[in-house]
């Protein structure tokens, strides 16, 4: 479980080293207390917001390297490498918000017959990955929260994301993984972190 004081060393620690890439081009130093704290694999994204229209989000959704060295990495990323947005500026840094999500590891969601699926997720819980044969798309649990989305909206919203056509997730050949995830957020641009209850 992650405490809200972990999530607020999370935030702050995403939005440092997204800082220090724009000022210096390298990555940040981390110290040993974070390192040891955050040391065990965990995935995680990192999303940023500005005037509550998304700027940026990338991440890991697998569990392969440890949680504090993914969040630098996603950070950065999602400031200079979301293929959707102009790299962030350091003038930008004062009006954006950044939210930190970490994820359980992302389970297959088995079912005899896809009309299944909708039964199998839940809104505001789950997060869904969808893999076909030509990709893959992920969508956070926050995501058909804010658009106000059902089960099946979020399916196929989820088979857009990957590429897919909407209503893929009927196909057999295709994977329906669910995961949760545990969200941290600044209220405003550099202020208060709180969770956020799904």
């Amino acid at each position: 479980m992650i405490s809200d004081k972990d999530g607020e060393i999370l935030v702050k620690t995403a939005r440092s080293a997204v800082t220090a890439h724009l000022i210096t081009r390298k990555k940040i130093t981390l110290e040993e207390d974070f390192k040891s704290r955050f040391s065990y694999k965990s995935g995680v994204f990192v999303t940023l917001n500005k005037d509550e229209e998304l700027r940026g989000c990338i991440g890991f959704p697998t569990p392969e390297r440890k949680l504090y060295q993914s969040l630098v990495d996603a950070a950065v990323a999602s400031a200079t490498e979301d293929p959707r947005f102009p790299s962030v500026t350091y003038e930008e840094l004062s009006s954006i918000s950044f939210e930190v999500t970490v994820l359980t590891p992302p389970e297959e969601i088995r079912v005899e017959n896809s009309s299944e699926y909708p039964g199998k997720i839940r809104v505001g819980r789950d997060g869904l990955i969808v893999r076909w044969e030509f990709g893959a798309g992920l969508l956070l649990p926050q995501v058909p929260v804010e658009y106000g989305w059902n089960e099946e909206e979020f399916l196929s919203h989820a088979c857009e994301k990957a590429g897919a056509p909407p209503d893929y997730w009927k196909r057999k050949s295709t994977k329906i993984l669910r995961f949760e995830g545990i969200v941290f957020k600044e209220t405003n641009p550099n202020g208060d972190v709180i969770r956020i209850q799904l």
